[in-house]
């Protein structure tokens, strides 16, 4: 099973004052030109008003590992973060197509720089900011914000190609682990980054202003 939304900051919010966990030292921002660390910046403070139904930023992976640990103890339930190939298949939802839409996108479905079009598609608006989960109109899996909003942390290790990836579905645990497999584009990248194929890294220590995860849950039978 996999989260219909991406966590928000209401919910992290939850997890935070249940374990004290704290906001770490920093976050890296978008400038419009550059990334820049800025200390004062946080998953509370990520350089834009949000509410607590907005995807929440400026964790890292090791965040969200703490996180599904927290929520599994909590709730007696498998919570993990999706495997990549997970990801791209709940992405896609029986689709072919550069995004679950079709061939192209808009940004009346989904929250990313619209002042750049994909194929056949036109500009749109460039929000600067998240937008709350649920904006836009589900995929066929009754998914939301699988393409834009933020960069989702998946559970894979990096690796260039997928040459040697497990068959199975399940996380790629080997490569270059102090980097983990990001998917799904953000809300100050161009619509080709948020193609349900692309993929992206982040080392496993670093927090942006565009990142955040969703959740999966291992079901028993």
């Amino acid at each position: 099973a996999v989260g219909v939304y991406e966590v928000t900051v209401g919910e992290y919010e939850r997890f935070a004052s249940a374990t004290g966990r704290g906001e770490g030292e920093g976050c890296h921002v978008w400038t419009g030109s550059d990334w820049e660390m800025d200390e004062s910046r946080s998953w509370r403070r990520p350089g834009f008003s949000q509410t607590g139904r907005d995807p929440v930023l400026c964790v890292d992976w090791e965040d969200a590992k703490a996180y599904v640990e927290w929520l599994t103890r909590e709730t007696r339930e498998g919570y993990r973060l999706l495997s990549e190939a997970e990801w791209e298949y709940v992405a896609r939802a029986g689709t072919r197509t550069p995004f679950h839409t079709g061939g192209t996108i808009s940004t009346d479905q989904a929250n990313y720089d619209g002042n750049y079009g994909y194929g056949s598609g036109v500009q749109g608006v460039y929000r600067g900011k998240t937008v709350r989960v649920g904006s836009f109109p589900a995929n066929a899996f009754g998914l939301y914000d699988m393409h834009g909003n933020v960069w989702e942390l998946v559970e894979d290790c990096w690796n260039r190609s997928y040459e040697g990836a497990p068959v199975d579905g399940s996380a790629w645990e080997s490569g270059n682990c102090s980097r983990r497999v990001l998917r799904g584009g953000s809300w100050d990248f161009r619509p080709w980054v948020i193609r349900s194929a692309n993929r992206g890294w982040s080392d496993t220590w670093v927090r942006n202003n565009n990142t955040g995860f969703r959740v999966a849950r291992t079901l028993t039978r």
